[in-house]
């Protein structure tokens, strides 16, 4: 992706961070995992394979225009942050050791799981063409 204006980066930063803090309280996460969810915003928002900006190019005008590009480039990496932490969680209660963590880690899960949400992402929005339930969810998942 093409350097992203600060305005983009403020706004994808700022929905990611609404839609993650109704499922995860944010503000109570270890430094450890603020630090974690800081880092994949910034290599999603970078978007160096530009899976993203493909994936948005590739939507239909009318899903494109339900909501702005970097509202729904935050909703993304948030849904991505989520799925992350949901297997990061079921990992280490599934590994006896650091090393079987470590392993694991480390076989493509990141990017598979960016992969999926990405997919997922991009499926609900062409859904809330014509399911006005849909639109309204993430719409209200995106607000403060």
């Amino acid at each position: 992706m093409a350097e992203v204006s600060v305005e983009y980066r403020e706004t994808t930063e700022r929905i990611s961070y609404n839609v993650a803090n109704k499922v995860l309280p944010m503000a109570k996460l270890p430094e450890s995992l603020l630090a974690a969810y800081q880092g994949l915003c910034a290599e999603l928002l970078e978007d160096r394979e530009a899976k993203f900006s493909q994936a948005w190019e590739a939507l239909p005008a009318s899903a494109r225009n339900l909501m702005p590009q970097a509202q729904f480039h935050g909703f993304y990496i948030a849904n991505a942050w989520l799925q992350l932490s949901r297997v990061a969680q079921e990992i280490s209660e599934q590994a006896d050791t650091d090393e079987a963590i470590n392993e694991q880690e480390y076989n493509g899960i990141f990017t598979r799981l960016a992969d999926e949400s990405l997919k997922e992402c991009v499926r609900k929005l062409k859904k809330a063409r014509t399911d006005r339930s849909m639109l309204n969810s993430f719409k209200q998942v995106m607000a403060p």
